[in-house]
């Protein structure tokens, strides 16, 4: 059996669905699987009208090209037209329940369309069980269909070495800065931790206006560095000197800063909503995603005391590794290969 997986968001500014594809298609290989990425590498998908191309053209077609019998939708977008077999990887159904500020076309696309399209595939995976249940109360799909498949993490992140930068303390926020990841709970709570600085890394949206206009109304504008969309070195850098990492988000369909860094060994605070309790279990403090004094709080236990802080993030870090790890999700995506094959 020959699998083709669309790889095309590892392209350009790639964020969690890009580290997703290029690593499960690492993982698929390194099982023996006839494997294929799909993708052009000329172009560029991070602006709505390539992503439709890519999505309804160019991907069946490099489909057709490469001769497979399974296609993976790795993206959580489908063609409307595909002559094989198709199994679609549902990161979350954020397009439906928190995007409401998106323009009405992507929305229309990555919402209700997308939504339709999963009827026709084979089989679907997600991301987490409170995924899962999102997609079925959302529509009427067969359950036996739908499986939960934890992303894996990379394995540079899991071989950090923590190096803590005790002189210039930070917390470190990994993400598009988007609405949903509600960087504002953490501004605010930096505010009232006057030992801390805030380093957001991830591409921009025009909410990071909001951001930097709310940090300098605060007065911690200097205190806040947005870095934007950083190479791959700086990321793992970053997760090795942080003094916490901070997943705020009000939505999250995994949540891969979470596992990224307690597969690090970094101390984290996540936000307790929608996935980020299930992925994080009791390894780290969840707070509410409005609840600033519980965040500030959360900061300033950490802060005060770094080395117990790391100590606890180290105990859990082997656990995290392999829970989160690529194999695992080779061997359930090869299940759902072959039985998308018949």
């Amino acid at each position: 059996m020959r699998v083709g997986l669309d790889v095309q968001l590892a392209r350009g500014t790639a964020t969690g669905i890009g580290e997703y594809a290029s690593g499960l298609l690492a993982a698929l290989r390194d099982r023996g699987i006839d494997a294929v990425g799909l993708e052009a590498p000329w172009l560029d998908p991070w602006r709505f009208d390539r992503r439709v191309l890519w999505d309804q053209v160019l991907l069946p077609l490099a489909a057709r090209r490469a001769r497979i019998d399974v296609a993976h939708c790795a993206s959580g977008t489908m063609p409307l037209l595909a002559g094989t077999p198709m199994v679609v990887t549902v990161h979350d159904v954020a397009w439906l329940r928190a995007q409401q500020h998106a323009r009405p076309y992507a929305r229309a696309y990555f919402g209700a369309f997308s939504l339709a399209r999963y009827g026709v595939a084979r089989r679907i995976l997600v991301d987490s069980a409170f995924s899962r249940s999102e997609l079925l109360a959302l529509g009427h799909f067969d359950e036996a269909r739908v499986s939960v498949v934890y992303p894996g993490v990379a394995a540079d992140i899991a071989a950090i070495r923590r190096a803590p930068d005790r002189d210039r303390p930070f917390a470190l926020v990994v993400g598009t800065v988007e609405r949903r990841k509600n960087l504002e709970v953490a501004i605010r709570a930096l505010a009232r931790v006057p030992e801390l600085r805030l380093v957001s890394v991830g591409p921009p949206t025009p909410y990071l206006e909001r951001c930097a206009a709310l940090a300098a109304e605060l007065g911690v504008a200097a205190r806040v560095d947005f870095r934007g969309y950083v190479a791959r070195e700086t990321v793992l850098h970053l997760y090795a000197t942080a003094t916490v990492a901070l997943v705020p988000s009000r939505y999250e369909g995994f949540g891969y800063g979470a596992a990224q860094a307690l597969a690090a060994g970094v101390p984290l605070v996540a936000a307790r909503s929608s996935s980020l309790p299930e992925v994080v279990g009791d390894a780290a403090p969840l707070a509410d995603p409005d609840d600033v004094a519980a965040w500030r709080d959360a900061l300033a236990a950490i802060v005060a005391t770094p080395g117990h802080a790391d100590a606890r993030a180290q105990t859990g870090r082997a656990a995290a590794v392999a829970r989160f790890g690529w194999p695992q999700a080779a061997r359930a995506a090869a299940a759902a290969y072959a039985a998308a094959a018949g």
